[in-house]
């Protein structure tokens, strides 16, 4: 049974990231520069244009085509071009590294945190922070808790924080999450 998810406030949306990992990888690769339920709703956005969220469809699709399902209004992210070229580049990836089955990056061999952590690092679209954000997700709200999770995560791991998207669990944690955003970019511009 899939854990239930309230990141994106459409239950719809919620069920699809708890049950397929591409969906919940494509949803923290849009969390940029977007609202995170917004982000966390593209893949859903997907689903309803393509029928499915398969990897190797999503890897062989030609960009052009994927790039204008992308923008369909409502558009998938703000940038839907640049987004098109980056989940298509997120599913070639996995189909050349992990034979199209996204959880093998943290599945395949029982990695460590340390070992998922470089694997998501690896990932096209994916730096340090979004790939320590994301394994805290799967580790506080997917039951993903490999050996050292909290560690390899950093702070997004920390019990009870309330820093990203692996800590909202409901509307009064997503506004905790957005003012502890908001603050940390205060602090970040008076130095």
């Amino acid at each position: 049974m899939s854990p239930t998810l309230h990141l994106t406030g459409d239950v719809e949306a919620d069920a699809l990231l708890a049950e397929d990992p591409f969906a919940l990888l494509i949803g923290m690769l849009l969390d940029q520069q977007v609202p995170m339920e917004s982000a966390f709703a593209g893949p859903k956005k997907l689903v309803d244009r393509l029928g499915d969220l398969k990897v190797d469809s999503i890897a062989a699709a030609d960009p052009d085509e994927f790039a204008a399902v992308c923008a369909e209004t409502p558009a998938v992210h703000r940038f839907p071009g640049s987004m098109a070229k980056r989940i298509q580049g997120l599913a070639e990836y996995i189909v050349e590294n992990y034979d199209g089955k996204p959880d093998e990056i943290w599945r395949r061999e029982n990695p460590d945190g340390a070992e998922v952590l470089k694997r998501l690092k690896a990932l096209p679209g994916y730096g340090d922070q979004k790939a320590r954000i994301f394994l805290a997700l799967l580790g506080k709200q997917m039951g993903v808790t490999p050996d050292g999770w909290r560690t390899a995560a950093g702070a997004y791991g920390d019990d009870g924080s309330r820093r990203s998207i692996a800590d909202v669990v409901d509307e009064k944690s997503l506004l905790e999450v957005r003012e502890f955003k908001k603050a940390a970019k205060a602090a970040a511009k008076k130095k």
